[in-house]
């Protein structure tokens, strides 16, 4: 049986760790580089090898960017006194996305999980009490999600805020029936979130 060369197979390994990749998958995509023009796959490698040099942190948000401090935080437009604080990058993709929000974010750099080692010391914490500190922000979206880590994070920031920050004002994203849902095909969980979260007809 012939085995695969030791290069593309070295592909093959480090392809296969990205998630949703197994090694069949891994092994179409390698297959799909060598079928390139060799400019583009050099162009692929020089990407991903400048990757790590090329992106930072932004010291206000924690986003990923080519510049410190990120555009968003550098926008002038933007509301200075409202701040959407989020698990992860991908999640203020998803919110920029829709523009419509226009004030400012943290990233926390994930949830709290005690069973998977993340405990509030490994959250953006230092920069959320920062940013507090500097009182222009007078309100703090939570928008984490309605997993129980979620949850446990969201009740987590609500009592560490309210405790130094008191006049900041806490709210969260709305949780319930999405639009264009009937309510005979909510689970209880919808449902119960939908009913302690309702809200006033005008």
């Amino acid at each position: 049986m012939q085995k695969i060369p030791e290069p593309l197979q070295a592909v093959i390994d480090q392809l296969s760790r990205l998630p949703g990749l197994g090694p069949k998958s891994a092994l179409r995509c390698a297959m799909s580089f060598l079928k390139w023009p060799e400019a583009e796959t050099r162009r692929l490698g020089t990407a991903i090898h400048d990757l790590r040099d090329k992106l930072h942190l932004c010291g206000h948000c924690g986003a990923l960017s080519d510049a410190d401090p990120c555009s968003i935080c550098t926008d002038a437009a933007r509301s200075c006194d409202v701040l959407c604080v989020v698990a992860d990058w991908d999640s203020m993709l998803t919110l920029e996305s829709g523009d419509f929000y226009t004030g400012r974010y943290l990233i926390l750099g994930g949830l709290l999980a005690p069973l998977d080692n993340v405990y509030p010391d490994n959250l953006g914490l230092e920069k959320l009490d920062a940013r507090l500190k500097q009182g222009q922000i007078a309100e703090i979206i939570l928008a984490l999600g309605a997993t129980v880590e979620a949850e446990n994070t969201a009740s987590f920031l609500c009592a560490r805020v309210r405790a130094r920050f008191p006049q900041v004002r806490i709210s969260r994203l709305a949780l319930g029936i999405p639009l264009g849902a009937e309510v005979k095909f909510m689970d209880k969980e919808t449902l119960r979130q939908s009913l302690k979260f309702r809200q006033d007809l005008s």
